[in-house]
């Protein structure tokens, strides 16, 4: 399999070559040549295979011989030893449990299969790696748990001050060993330039090996796809058309249900569902792509006002909104609404939803709006992550998982900066 640019201005490249350069030459962002189609037996017997099973079937047609086969199987299973199962909330309405795995977050899939791809190349050619990452939240924790320990392999998280919950933090910045953590004087958005800055100066490209664990990394983005094919293979009846909403940030999510439905997956419909940070509904509406300043809310992990992953759905979609329409329905929420729907829920099912599933919930409901299809949203982090929100809004404490209480008794351990790619040069080259 090839991949390519969405900039087409830099040369084509196999697997290996795409996720160890994270970006292309080009500044654009990385998709296979072809999308492959799952055979049609496969989807209609999928809930007879095991999550591993589908993991590795969805896998193995991006990275074909690269990795043995049977290797690619055992690196499959490893990622996926943990469950991700539908919770159904109300009739016709399910939540896909993304929470399960060692952070509590869905970036655990992504992140600990590119950690383990990296490795085996890493490992088989005997060099050096320093992984930068910008995170607005999840996405640190979980590449720093998935890579923690990893010979040959340096991981640098950068992470906006004050604008990630304690939880988080925590996560992010009480690992040591290989992992360190940057508090940057600013926002995602400055934390993400940063990363893309770094990956095209030439000093830094001459002096350091470098490479992204974010959902701009293709490595990260395919297996995201894994558990749209599972929670389909789950529902018990799949005569009625299935919707899926995602609480959407940087679209990474989102565009691994998109190369899901190209690969033959039924997905009738997908729901960007978004915060104040509204660019992508705005464009589903309006037509037009207008980023913006990031503004702070209480689903902090999708406060993202240039969406990468935006590059990706728009060339999948021909650079047409009106394709793009066809498949994709946007919606945005308050605060204020987010509050009012996780007590609405919490309340009538007893479900407890996270800030970002709210979310979720509200634009799939949204949509439904008395259609007969069901409907499937992410909830994609455990609701104690955002403990401080979750009581306020709920009236009482939840309790905090023993892998979460943990991290809260270390020591923070990280170097504040401020935005801009000197900076981190700086911090790069004085780390060598």
């Amino acid at each position: 399999m090839k991949f390519y640019s969405t900039k087409r201005q830099a040369p084509e490249t196999n697997f290996k070559e795409a996720i160890f350069k994270g970006l292309p030459e080009d500044n654009g962002l990385y998709l296979p040549e072809s999308i492959p189609v799952l055979s049609e037996d496969f989807i209609q017997n999928i809930s007879n295979y095991t999550l591993p099973e589908i993991a590795f079937e969805v896998a193995s047609k991006y990275v074909g011989d690269e990795i043995p086969e049977d290797k690619l199987q055992s690196l499959v299973a490893e990622v996926m030893n943990f469950e991700i199962p539908i919770v159904q909330v109300e009739p016709n309405i399910y939540s896909l449990e993304l929470f399960h795995g060692p952070t509590l977050a869905f970036k655990d899939v992504g992140a600990r299969f590119l950690a383990r791809c990296l490795s085996y190349f890493v490992e088989k050619a005997g060099e050096k790696l320093t992984i930068l990452v910008a995170t607005s939240g999840d996405t640190g924790s979980a590449v720093a748990n998935g890579f923690y320990g990893v010979e040959g392999i340096d991981v640098v998280l950068l992470y906006p001050s004050g604008k990630v919950s304690k939880i988080q933090e925590m996560q992010l910045t009480t690992l040591g060993k290989n992992i360190s953590a940057l508090e940057v004087n600013g926002t995602f958005d400055d934390c993400q330039k940063m990363v893309k800055d770094a990956f095209l100066d030439v000093e830094l490209k001459k002096e350091k090996n470098l490479t992204s664990a974010n959902s701009i990394n293709i490595a990260r983005l395919i297996p995201q796809s894994f558990y749209y094919f599972h929670a389909y293979a789950q529902l018990e009846d799949k005569s009625k058309p299935v919707v899926f909403s995602v609480p959407s940030g940087n679209y990474g999510n989102l565009s691994a249900g998109l190369l899901a439905k190209r690969m033959g997956l039924p997905i009738h419909k997908m729901v960007a569902s978004s915060n104040i940070n509204k660019i992508v509904p705005d464009y589903l509406k309006e037509g037009v792509f207008n980023p913006k300043a990031s503004e702070m809310t209480i689903s902090n992990a999708m406060d993202v006002g240039n969406p990468s992953n935006f590059a990706r759905m728009y060339e999948l979609y021909g650079e047409s909104v009106d394709a793009m329409r066809e498949d994709i329905q946007g919606y945005w929420f308050s605060d204020n609404a987010t509050r009012e729907i996780m007590r609405e829920v919490y309340d009538r099912t007893n479900y407890m939803l996270d800030p970002h599933g709210a979310v979720g919930y509200l634009g799939l409901t949204s949509f439904i709006n008395k259609k007969d299809v069901t409907g499937i949203f992410l909830e994609t982090a455990h609701p104690a992550k955002f403990k401080d929100v979750v009581d306020d809004t709920l009236g009482e404490s939840i309790e905090i998982p023993s892998a979460l209480a943990e991290c809260m008794k270390k020591e923070k351990q990280s170097t504040v900066i401020e935005p801009g790619l000197e900076s981190l040069k700086n911090f790069l080259l004085d780390n060598k």
